[in-house]
């Protein structure tokens, strides 16, 4: 799960070197944290937090289908 986070994110910023995700469990769900650089901040989020709300969907999707409750915290 955190290398398909990593991997959707670097495909989006331009400084795919500080790409980073962290993995945390809060009460049964996995949180990644995900963390970029600054001035990729915008196009992780996109507008109006579009993209941000696909890449939780798409996370929320294939944990459940490994039975497991995900989330993605982008951090700034």
């Amino acid at each position: 799960m955190k290398e398909l986070i990593e991997m959707i994110a670097r495909t989006l910023v331009e400084d795919q070197e500080n790409v980073h995700v962290e993995e945390k469990e809060v009460e049964g769900v996995t949180v990644y944290e995900l963390r970029v650089s600054e001035s990729d901040l915008g196009r992780v989020i996109g507008r109006e937090g579009r993209i941000a709300k696909a890449i939780r969907t798409i996370i929320r999707s294939a944990a459940a289908r490994r039975n497991l409750k995900a989330t993605v915290e982008i951090i700034d």
